[in-house]
């Protein structure tokens, strides 16, 4: 199944964003997390935690680097990694391991799935890209099946007596290091300021709430600048 729409208003510019810096996204993600990000995305792999047999759905899957690990870490799941870019989809399926994992072009605001289709859903970095933050996630409970786990990596807007100097560092390094890593300072530019837009923890865990997600928690990371949520749809 494929999805061929294009994304209109925010999310095509953003789709623009990500088709264009898609040959060097991983190399970014290692050098701006310090080489925390694969570490990250082992742990939101670990939290989903999906029955034997069961299917996972990784939302803008990117590069595939979720998606993967979830294949080797549940060999018997059905793993689905879902992006609205073809570009990133192009070189998360030349990468060792890909045959594991069912790659599909997909909005993440309309989800091309029936409802209650998978057992747990990861995802990295979507929602400071979406215009409905809402809805998307209700998408997302829509297409989990009762007891499925829903496990989220974003980045978190700083807080608390360090928020000056880490609000510096995320608008002065990241949009240096586009320049000197991709040589796209533009793209990254606005990956920081989306960053520092974005809305709280709390406020992403009052959302899921509202839809009727329970047993809701989050963990910061990278000195609050990350954040991995997880939330269960009941039973």
């Amino acid at each position: 199944m494929t999805d061929d729409r294009t994304p209109q208003g925010k999310g095509s510019d953003v789709h623009g964003i990500f088709e264009k810096i898609a040959g060097y996204y991983d190399r970014m993600n290692v050098v701006m997390t310090l080489g925390r990000h694969g570490k990250w995305c082992r742990e939101v792999a670990e939290r989903v935690a999906p029955p034997a047999d069961g299917r996972l759905l990784d939302l803008a899957t990117g590069t595939g680097v979720i998606a993967l690990e979830a294949a080797r870490r549940y060999p018997s799941a059905e793993v689905t990694g879902a992006d609205f870019s073809k570009e990133m989809l192009r070189r998360a399926r030349n990468k060792p391991g890909a045959e594991k994992v069912r790659w599909q072009h997909a909005d993440a605001a309309d989800l091309p799935f029936e409802d209650a289709s998978f057992d747990g859903i990861t995802e990295g970095y979507l929602l400071r890209n979406v215009s409905d933050l809402e809805g998307v996630l209700r998408e997302q409970y829509r297409v989990l099946k009762p007891g499925g786990r829903v496990v989220i990596l974003e980045t978190c807007p700083p807080s608390g007596p360090a928020k000056p100097v880490v609000q510096w560092g995320v608008r002065t390094i990241v949009p240096l290091l586009g320049q000197v890593v991709a040589r796209d300072r533009s793209s990254y530019s606005y990956l920081e300021s989306s960053t520092l837009a974005f809305e709280s923890p709390q406020h992403i865990a009052r959302i899921l709430k509202g839809i009727g997600f329970q047993a809701i928690g989050w963990r910061k990371k990278f000195f609050g600048t990350n954040v991995i949520l997880w939330a269960n749809k009941p039973r």
